[in-house]
């Protein structure tokens, strides 16, 4: 089957089409708290209509190959489903800032949590 692609075209850094990948290792195992905490987000906040599936991906793709390189998975996609959420209108970068000290002045674990702080 012939290629109908411009041998010219331009091909983002994403697109592996064709070209040679590293070698895949297929392991399975348990997710972190933390990680089913971020898809069960992107379920909540897109059927809430924050955002498609298109606009994760538009951001994901925007962050360009290093992020690829530096962050995990549920890190990139953690990134997308905020800023994706931050151009909603669903919080500003100050309200996230103000939430994020909140939450760390709680404790680095669950274990640390002291209960008063949120009651």
């Amino acid at each position: 089957m012939e290629n109908n692609f411009k041998k010219d075209a331009h091909v983002r850094w994403h697109d592996m089409g064709g070209r040679h990948a590293e070698n895949l290792t297929f392991t399975e195992h348990d997710f972190e708290l933390w990680e089913k905490r971020v898809d069960a987000l992107m379920v909540l906040a897109s059927n809430k209509g924050y955002f498609t599936v298109d606009g994760l991906r538009r951001v994901l793709e925007d962050m360009g190959e290093h992020a690829f390189d530096e962050m995990t998975y549920y890190e990139r996609w953690m990134a997308s489903i905020n800023q994706n959420l931050i151009e909603a209108g669903a919080y500003n970068l100050q309200e996230l800032g103000e939430k994020m000290a909140e939450v760390a002045q709680r404790g680095k674990t669950y274990g640390d949590c002291n209960i008063s702080v949120i009651e």
